[in-house]
């Protein structure tokens, strides 16, 4: 059996699967001065849900931004609360994102929230997230 046609199946191979992983979504591994935390309330006013936080990230060559969802009960649906952009300087900043609910879609009370902190890096002709930070945690939804 010849050594080229083996070499160029395992070359092959070895391609596709760096595509696969470079495509997929990067796991969350925030380097320790990476954080993103959330305020233990959230408000809703009006058909809109408000929720805050600190961050803190480093190391951005994209645009940064933070994200947020919320869901209730057994739900496995969540909500999206808008997103924030972010200064990625080591500093802890506030973020805040208010995003509008469809009536009756939350209530005060008990609620799970996620928020991620986001960054939009070119991988040549393609835009890939890159996750910096990710916080989940359960709050309270208080009626304004």
């Amino acid at each position: 059996m010849s050594v080229r046609p083996v070499l160029g199946a395992v070359t092959g191979a070895a391609l596709l699967l760096l595509g696969s992983v470079a495509a997929a979504p990067s796991a969350v591994s925030a380097a320790p001065a990476e954080t993103v935390t959330v305020d233990s309330v959230g408000r809703m006013a009006d058909g809109s849900v408000t929720l805050s936080g600190t961050y803190r990230c480093t190391d951005a060559t994209g645009p940064v931004y933070v994200s947020s969802s919320v869901r209730q009960g057994s739900s496995a649906y969540s909500h999206s609360v808008g997103g924030t952009r972010a200064v990625c300087d080591g500093r802890e900043h506030r973020w805040e994102n208010t995003g509008n609910v469809s009536d009756d879609a939350l209530k005060a009370g008990p609620a799970h929230v996620e928020a991620t902190i986001v960054e939009m890096r070119s991988e040549g002709v393609l835009v890939l997230p890159h996750f910096h930070a990710v916080q989940r945690q359960d709050i309270t939804l208080v009626q304004d």
